[in-house]
């Protein structure tokens, strides 16, 4: 693991994750992510996206059963793992490449949304019942407003945007 290329993707999943089973008895999911910068466009003083970036992804596994279990189309999502490049030859003959991101880490990201969470035993598995209750967050969420970002406070000119002028990004 020491030469992989090691990335962190923060997107929302295209789709469902799709699981399956391979030949060897395996369980692999494989879905997609979708990341989209953007950029503040100072002379239209608004919030413009760039090109997107759509990035197959796999997971293996214990893994792979926790993402198709807990995460679903739209879901926003922080993963990181190593990328790879295979060739194929499509039925036309052509050869192609891709770039696919073998998972290692994932979950939701907290800045738009909430997530309960379950801890799994090492020894039990995920669908096995644990002899531990599930952790569950402590501290509440604010009140939901019209602003999604208002839970975060006023961060006022120490914010880094803010003290450039640029207005905090409402989007995804």
């Amino acid at each position: 693991m020491a030469n992989d290329t090691v990335i962190t993707v923060v997107g929302n999943l295209t789709a469902d994750p799709e699981l399956r089973t391979v030949a060897s008895g395996a369980q692999v999911v494989n879905f997609t992510i979708a990341s989209t910068s953007r950029t503040f466009d100072r002379t239209t003083q608004q919030w413009k996206d760039g090109e997107p970036l759509y990035l197959r992804c796999n997971a293996w596994q214990r893994l792979a059963e926790h993402i198709a279990q807990s995460l679903s189309k739209g879901t926003r999502v922080i993963a990181q793992g190593r990328l790879h490049q295979r060739s194929y030859i499509t039925q036309q003959g052509e050869k192609k490449d891709s770039i696919e991101l073998a998972v290692d880490e994932i979950g939701p990201s907290l800045a738009f949304a909430t997530a309960q969470v379950e801890r799994v035993s090492r020894a039990t598995g995920f669908n096995a019942p644990s002899s531990s209750a599930p952790v569950r967050s402590a501290a509440p969420m604010a009140a939901p407003t019209s602003e999604p970002w208002a839970a975060y406070g006023d961060f006022g000119a120490s914010d880094g945007a803010a003290a450039l002028g640029v207005p905090e990004d409402p989007g995804f």
